[in-house]
């Protein structure tokens, strides 16, 4: 499922695809903006680095999500997007894009609403990164992620993007779900972690 397919017609004929190799780079920090882009396939990561070259990972964005949609309203990406593993993105022209939009009122409200998800994501990494241990960022990561039915939570990517994301070590990562797997509180599979159900948090 795309987080774009409300885009009318005339914008997917002009949208055209890309296909990048495991740590290819789409665009870097500062590159003038030329369009805002869909995963079709594999995963892209943006990233920002500290002053002392330090990696944040700010989103990992797998198959069918959409990323640099603020971009659209800046002159220069805020960030570098890389390929974590082969991967084919789409990209939307920027400039078509924004004229469709400032001419259809009921467009530009759908995408104010994808505006809006994305800073309800960004706000809840930012909480999880401000907890103190990596059990509780851990923890809380799971809670907010997790299917309120199944207890399931998709890994789309690696356990190291995983640990990007929420500003632990992969090692740190890897510690805290043995740990909370020993305890029963999850259990693990290759594609998916699993809230056991009437387990204390």
């Amino acid at each position: 499922m795309s987080t774009l397919d409300w885009l009318p017609s005339s914008i997917l004929q002009l949208s055209t695809q890309r296909d990048l190799k495991s740590g290819e780079v789409l665009f870097r920090q500062g590159d003038a903006v030329s369009a805002i882009f869909e995963v079709e396939e594999g995963r892209i990561r943006l990233l920002r680095y500290t002053i002392d070259d330090h990696v944040a990972v700010l989103h990992t964005a797998a198959s069918g999500e959409s990323f640099a949609e603020a971009a659209l309203f800046s002159d220069t990406y805020h960030c570098d997007a890389v390929a974590s593993v082969v991967t084919r993105v789409r990209a939307y022209p920027k400039r078509e894009l924004l004229e469709t939009l400032l001419g259809d009122p009921k467009l530009a409200k759908k995408y104010m609403s994808v505006l809006a998800h994305e800073m309800q994501t960004l706000r809840t990494r930012l909480e999880q990164r401000n907890l103190r241990t990596a059990r509780d960022r851990v923890l809380q990561h799971l809670l907010v992620s997790a299917d309120a039915g199944s207890g399931i939570i998709p890994l789309s990517g690696t356990l190291m993007d995983l640990a990007g994301e929420i500003g632990l070590t992969h090692e740190a990562l890897y510690r805290t779900l043995a740990a909370l797997e020993s305890e029963r509180i999850i259990a693990r599979t290759k594609d998916k972690i699993v809230l056991l159900r009437g387990k204390s948090l």
